[in-house]
């Protein structure tokens, strides 16, 4: 009698909820593969979105309906659905390497007392390093040249097969965000797994919990909402030196 462990259960599990929502996902793939559809869509959610946050930019040439979107997909599904990370609860303290001396350090450890930290799995830049700090996580390639490619990302690289690949690629980020403290997931991927990061995401920690986090990207990756966090935070902040106290 074949015997079944709590792993296959899991599993199962786990694919019955994520189908439905990856059958949309792809439907939605193969409609945007029409020109004019994807047009029409991109055009409506440029004017609906914030002017800060960065657009949606797939050129004509690219398919999205394809076998390696789909793998990603269902990747990014997986990950967000099974990720230990959530809002109000504690940060997973992660491993992740530093780029200059490829020290292994952990998230937790560029976290400064009571100070916000920007988790970033992503390329942004925030401009708070008075009230917060902030790191950018570089994680697995969304689409690498020998997987889901896209000819709209700035550069080619194929998916990390070893540690010093993903630090290589890594550097190329780091050009492009000079002045911010950026690291790399280990190879297990277990910054991704943890945050649910791919392809992208943000989040805020504080004394060790999450006080915001983000949706998944690209869609969910919104840097103004991230701003009014942080403007809300400045107030709170602001408030008690504008108390003036009577004797």
């Amino acid at each position: 009698r074949p015997q079944f462990g709590g792993g296959a259960v899991k599993n199962a599990i786990v694919c019955l909820v994520l189908l439905p929502r990856f059958l949309m996902a792809a439907v939605m793939f193969w409609l945007l593969d029409f020109l004019c559809i994807r047009k029409r869509v991109f055009f409506r959610m440029e004017q609906e979105g914030d002017a800060i946050d960065p657009p949606l930019c797939i050129s004509d040439s690219n398919r999205l309906f394809s076998v390696e979107s789909l793998k990603a997909v269902w990747h990014g599904h997986k990950l967000d659905f099974l990720k230990a990370a959530h809002l109000g609860h504690g940060a997973p303290n992660t491993e992740v390497v530093q780029l200059g001396d490829q020290r292994r350090s952990r998230i937790l450890d560029y976290a400064k007392e009571k100070r916000p930290l920007i988790l970033n799995f992503g390329s942004f830049v925030q401009q708070n390093a008075d009230i917060a700090d902030s790191i950018v996580v570089y994680i697995e390639e969304a689409h690498p040249s020998d997987g889901w490619m896209s000819t709209d990302a700035p550069y080619q690289i194929p998916k990390h097969q070893c540690l010093e690949d993903r630090l290589n690629a890594a550097q190329l980020m780091h050009l492009e965000v000079p002045g911010c403290q950026v690291v790399v997931d280990s190879m297990e991927n277990s910054s991704s797994a943890a945050y649910g990061a791919f392809f992208d995401r943000l989040y805020i920690l504080q004394e060790g919990r999450i006080v915001y986090q983000g949706d998944r990207g690209p869609e969910g990756y919104r840097i103004s909402e991230l701003r009014d966090w942080l403007s809300h935070y400045r107030q709170r902040m602001e408030k008690p030196s504008d108390l003036v106290i009577h004797v």
